[in-house]
């Protein structure tokens, strides 16, 4: 029979990868909230708009009409501002854009969990004339 030498490097085990994300301190950020009729998704950022956690009423577990509501968006709100107090924000800006149920829901659940609030800015679009309408319906 043959020999087969192997190398004494190559029998080493390699070390398991360590992941190369290292937790971030923020002290101030933004809180992105969009409101549609159907969903409420919050997203916290810091200041130069790299995002830190997001969440949603669907992610939370809500379903169907059930997301759509302002107790599922304080839920979400609630979630995404925890995780935010672990990298330390202390104070936000929130931006709040749509015009679902969640928008007041979702400013009162921030405003219950400590982070202090510098300045409240609606950013929903607002058309100043809007898409052409749909042809006049003939009977």
């Amino acid at each position: 029979m043959t020999e087969v030498k192997i190398d004494s490097t190559l029998k080493e085990k390699k070390s398991p990868r360590v992941s190369s994300k290292k937790k971030r301190s923020i002290v101030g950020g933004v809180v992105h909230v969009y409101a549609s009729f159907n969903n409420t998704i919050i997203t916290v950022s810091d200041g130069s708009g790299n995002v830190i956690c997001w969440s949603s009423a669907g992610k939370q577990g809500f379903k169907g009409s059930r997301k759509s509501t302002p107790y599922a968006a304080q839920v979400a709100t609630q979630h995404v501002l925890n995780i935010a107090k672990e990298f330390g924000m202390q104070t936000a800006l929130v931006e709040v854009k749509g015009p679902g149920v969640g928008r007041e829901a979702s400013l009162r659940a921030i405003q219950a969990s400590g982070i202090s609030v510098t300045m409240i800015k609606d950013i929903t679009y607002h058309p100043h004339n809007g898409c052409r309408p749909a042809k006049r319906r003939r009977v």
